[in-house]
């Protein structure tokens, strides 16, 4: 039984008395044909928005009506994603694939909605995209002149994103141990040295000899006189 056959061929005449037994039975295969595909494809819509598709006698005619009724939504839909699009920038959440993968998914849907954009296109959206710290992957790729695939800058951005991540890494012992450092130098204080005793001076009217405790020098240079 050809059960797409009213989707494939027009509604054939209405048989009459002048009619041939092989144009009747066509007319019967069809009209069997377009009460199934129609109870078919209905079955596969809710409710709510057959109530909204008007009244229709074949099944290519509630294909057409479902199709004008959607021009409206897939023109507001490509208008909610190109916003989106634009509006992707990455900032180190997620990884910078993920970040990639998500743009690349809405460039496909946006395909799929006749709004088409070229590789290269795409392959600087997603340079401009990136923060700062990839300012000098930028700069080397617009230095170059060989133009890269998506594939090519999904696996040229993953390694600038390890190299970054070991940069910072570095950055934070770095800071780490020279504040370490600082506090270790800062809390021993100052060291004040003693002078070791002084000679024998005379000392008394009975012309003893005494010594004299050791003096503390200051940290700083005694002033001249």
């Amino acid at each position: 039984m050809d059960i797409d056959l009213a989707l494939r061929e027009d509604m054939p005449p209405v048989p009459t008395e002048k009619t041939t037994p092989e144009e009747k039975k066509l007319y019967e295969r069809w009209k069997r044909s377009n009460r199934l595909s129609l109870l078919l494809i209905q079955s596969h819509f809710s409710i709510k928005i057959r109530g909204s598709i008007p009244d229709c006698k074949t099944a290519k005619e509630f294909l057409t009506a479902v199709e004008e009724q959607f021009v409206s939504s897939k023109k507001a839909l490509a208008s909610t994603l190109i916003s989106r699009f634009a509006s992707l920038k990455y900032n180190d959440n997620g990884g910078i694939r993920e970040h990639i993968m998500e743009l690349r998914d809405i460039a496909t849907q946006l395909k799929s909605l006749e709004v088409d954009m070229s590789e290269i296109f795409l392959v600087y959206f997603v340079l401009n995209s990136l923060p700062m710290e990839y300012a000098p992957f930028k700069i080397s790729y617009n230095t170059h002149t060989e133009k890269w695939t998506m594939n090519q800058l999904l696996a040229m951005c993953v390694d600038e994103e390890q190299r970054i991540k070991q940069e910072r890494l570095e950055s934070v012992y770095l800071t780490s141990h020279k504040e370490k450092e600082h506090k270790e130098v800062g809390g021993t204080g100052h060291h004040i040295p003693i002078e070791p005793a002084a000679a024998a001076a005379p000392h008394g009217r009975h012309g003893h000899r005494g010594r004299r405790k050791g003096r503390i020098r200051p940290p700083w240079p005694a002033a001249r006189r």
